[in-house]
C-alpha cells in the first residue's frame, strides 16, 4: 500500500483502465465529445521580412488545443481541413503508432494509455473532440479489393461537408469520398492500379484533392507528376496538366514511395526552373477568383495557374520559396486568409509558414521554426484556415500532431 492505494499488477491495472474507459465511451455512445481546455496562447516565433510599417497578419499558438479523449492518440497527421461551420477535420495515420504508443490497444493491454484515434477526426474550433471514424475495415470494397489507404494523405471537406482524401502508401491509387459520418459515396482510381501520367482514369499515389461546383481536382502526386480533374456528376475525365500547364508527359516514380525518398537527392536536388514537376506534387488549392495553386514540393516552388470560363488552364507564374533548401524541401501546402488577401505557404524543411501578399506574392514574414514545442514544427505537412483567420498546421514523421495558430490581428 502506498499513498492509500493498493499496488496491483501492471496488466491487471491496464485491463481495468481499458474496461473503465470502454464503459465510459459506451455510456456516451460511439462519438465521445470532450470539453475544450481554455486557450493557452503563447508567443510564436515571427520573422518580419517586409519593410517597416507594412501590415502583416500576426499569430500566437494555442498550446492547449485540441483536446482528445483520455485514451486516444494521433499518429502522423497528414491532412487538415476546415468546413463551413468552422469545424476542423484531420486525417492521421494510425499505423505510424507503435506498441509503446498504443499499449491500451494491445491484446492484452500493456499500458493504461493509449489507443489510436479513428483515422478521420473532427474537432470544434475551440478544440473539443466531436467525433471520428475510419479503420481499414471501413472499406469500400470494390471488385473484392478494399480501397482504404495504407497511408492516408491530404484532406478536403466540401460545401456539403462530405470528406475527401487519398493516400501515398503501397498501392494507394484512389481518392475516396465519404459523408461526414463515414458512409462511402464514391471514389476515383483503384487500389493497385496506376498507369502513368497520361492515363485519364488511373491515379498514382494522389496527395491532395479539392471538390466544388461538380469538379474534382487531384494533385496526383507521389507516383505520377500532374494535376488531373474529373466531372463529379458523371465521373468522367475532365483535364490534366503538368508543370507550366503543358501535357503531363514526365516520367513517373518507379516502384512504391517510401518516406526515405522524401529526403533523397537522387533527383539531383531542387530545381525551381524545371520544366517538369518534381517527384512530389503535393497540393492543389483553387482560389475564389479562378486561380489554382499547385505545390511542386521537391522543386521548392508553387506554380500558379488561371482557369478561364471554359475550364482551360493557363500558367501564370512560379512562386519560389527558399530555393536552396534541401532535405524534405519547402512547399508542402497552401492556405489563404479569409479574404484571400494573404497567402500562407507551409515549408516542411525549414519548419515555418511563409506569409505572402497575394496580389504581388511579396514575402512579408515567416512564422514558426523547427522544433517540438508549441508553435514549432517537425515535418510541417498541411495547413488550413478557418473563417476567423486562425491557422491549423499538421506534422508527420515524428511530429505527429495538429496545432492551432490563433490570428491576433494585422499589424
Amino acid at each position: 500500500m502506498k499513498y492509500g492505494f493498493p499496488v496491483i499488477g501492471w496488466r491487471y491495472a491496464a485491463a481495468l483502465s481499458a474496461l473503465l474507459i470502454g464503459a465510459s465511451l459506451h455510456a456516451q455512445g460511439t462519438k465521445p465529445v470532450t470539453t475544450p481546455r481554455p486557450p493557452a496562447l503563447a508567443p510564436l516565433y515571427t520573422e518580419i521580412l517586409a519593410p517597416k510599417g507594412t501590415p502583416v497578419p500576426r499569430f500566437k499558438v494555442d498550446a492547449a488545443w485540441p483536446t482528445l479523449p483520455d485514451d486516444m492518440m494521433l499518429g502522423q497527421v497528414s491532412g487538415v481541413a476546415v468546413d463551413k461551420d468552422n469545424d476542423v477535420w484531420v486525417i492521421h495515420r494510425p499505423h505510424s503508432l507503435t506498441a509503446t504508443d498504443n499499449g491500451l490497444a494491445q491484446t492484452p493491454p500493456i499500458a493504461t494509455c493509449c489507443r489510436p484515434a479513428p483515422t478521420i477526426v473532427r474537432f470544434s474550433q475551440a478544440g473539443a473532440y466531436l467525433d471520428g471514424w475510419g479503420t481499414p475495415a471501413t472499406g469500400p470494397v470494390i471488385d473484392g479489393v478494399s480501397q482504404w489507404p495504407k497511408s492516408g494523405h491530404g484532406l478536403y471537406v466540401d460545401a456539403k461537408k462530405t470528406v475527401w482524401f487519398g493516400g501515398n502508401g503501397d498501392g494507394d491509387h484512389a481518392i475516396l469520398n465519404f459523408t461526414a459520418d463515414g458512409k462511402f459515396i464514391k471514389s476515383y482510381g483503384r487500389r493497385d492500379q496506376t498507369k502513368g501520367n497520361l492515363d485519364k482514369a488511373a491515379l498514382g499515389n494522389p496527395a491532395d484533392v479539392w471538390h466544388e461546383d461538380d469538379e474534382v481536382l487531384v494533385a496526383d502526386g507521389y507516383i505520377n507528376k500532374r494535376v488531373i480533374g474529373f466531372d463529379n456528376k458523371s465521373g468522367a475525365f475532365g483535364r490534366f496538366w503538368g508543370a507550366y500547364g503543358v501535357a503531363p508527359d514526365a516520367p513517373t516514380r518507379q516502384g512504391n514511395f517510401d518516406q526515405s525518398q522524401a529526403t533523397s537527392t537522387s533527383d539531383g536536388g531542387p530545381n525551381p526552373a524545371s520544366r517538369q514537376f518534381g517527384d512530389i506534387v503535393h497540393c492543389v488549392v483553387p482560389t475564389k477568383d479562378g486561380h489554382i495553386y499547385v505545390c511542386d514540393r521537391r522543386n521548392n516552388r508553387a506554380q500558379l495557374f488561371r482557369r478561364d470560363a471554359k475550364g482551360a488552364v493557363t500558367f501564370v507564374r512560379d512562386i519560389v520559396i527558399a530555393p536552396e533548401t534541401g532535405g524534405t524541401r519547402t512547399v508542402t501546402d497552401i492556405a489563404f486568409s479569409p479574404d484571400q488577401k494573404y497567402v500562407y505557404i507551409a515549408d516542411m524543411m525549414n519548419g515555418r509558414i511563409w506569409i505572402l501578399l497575394r496580389e504581388t506574392h511579396q514575402v512579408l514574414a515567416a512564422i514558426g521554426r523547427n522544433g517540438r514545442y508549441a508553435g514549432e514544427f517537425t515535418w510541417l505537412h498541411s495547413i488550413a484556415t478557418d473563417a476567423d483567420g486562425n491557422l491549423y498546421a499538421t506534422e508527420v514523421s515524428t511530429g505527429r500532431r495538429v496545432q492551432k495558430l490563433v490570428f491576433t490581428g494585422i499589424e
